[in-house]
């Protein structure tokens, strides 16, 4: 089993509260959650990651188990090993392409220099082929190069799974398809779990093995009425 989380988490916001209360089990290489805004899928991604604390219930992810309440564990971001590309991909505006994918190699806050030597960066300048513009700022380089740059970022430290928040959303839609295409190559040559949250039908269709449906914080049935539990068999209805 790759994924198997259930969790519990009250959210406030002024005088608004949300409930996410999502449980779902599969072996999916490439899991999907699919709703639409607001339905609790960016927050339910954040506490896979350890970004925020679920209040009960527990994350097993690749045969690992990162949270578990009852258990009393909660590993950090860091030692949870999961890699998260955000959807605004988070880049540093002040360091260029390599210093921006070299981060991830850097304790602490300091910077890394700007003629970082590293071959783990080389190796993925090259296989995302971001060579001509490895001395650029995320401002000079386009929206793809910006996400592969938040890609190979992701990827320096050989996480065990690859989370992803509607990695296509600021693309326009003609470079959606090939990065889509890119992305599920890069999948399978790596043989990562990837988990990936969107409302796009398309992004369902190119890149789900299986599909978990939220809305309002909840896993919500198929609507063949396979029950979101048995994992696999949550096919993308045609």
């Amino acid at each position: 089993m790759i994924w198997d989380i259930d969790i519990h988490k009250r959210l406030q916001h002024g005088g608004s509260s949300f409930t996410l209360d999502v449980a779902f089990r599969s072996a999916a290489p490439r899991l999907v959650l699919f709703g639409p805004s607001g339905a609790g899928k960016t927050q339910t991604l954040k506490v896979l990651a350890g970004l925020q604390r679920a209040d009960r219930g527990h994350v097993r992810v690749a045969g690992r188990t990162l949270y578990a309440a009852a258990e009393g564990i909660d590993l950090t971001p860091q030692q949870r090993r999961l890699a998260y590309v955000f959807q605004d991909y988070a880049l540093f505006p002040h360091l260029t392409v390599r210093q921006n994918i070299g981060f991830a190699t850097r304790r602490g806050w300091a910077n890394p220099p700007r003629r970082l030597q590293n071959a783990g960066i080389d190796r993925w300048i090259a296989t995302f082929g971001l060579q001509a513009v490895a001395d650029h700022y995320p401002h000079q380089i386009s929206g793809g190069q910006r996400q592969r740059t938040a890609l190979a970022r992701a990827l320096m430290n050989e996480p065990t799974a690859l989370l992803l928040d509607e990695p296509f959303a600021a693309l326009d839609k003609g470079l959606r398809q090939r990065l889509r295409d890119d992305l599920a190559a890069l999948q399978r040559a790596l043989d990562i779990p990837l988990l990936l949250i969107t409302h796009d039908d398309d992004d369902v269709r190119a890149l789900a093995d299986a599909v978990v449906h939220l809305r309002d914080g909840r896993v919500q049935p198929h609507p063949t009425g396979v029950d979101p539990q048995d994992g696999l068999q949550m096919q993308v209805q045609a």
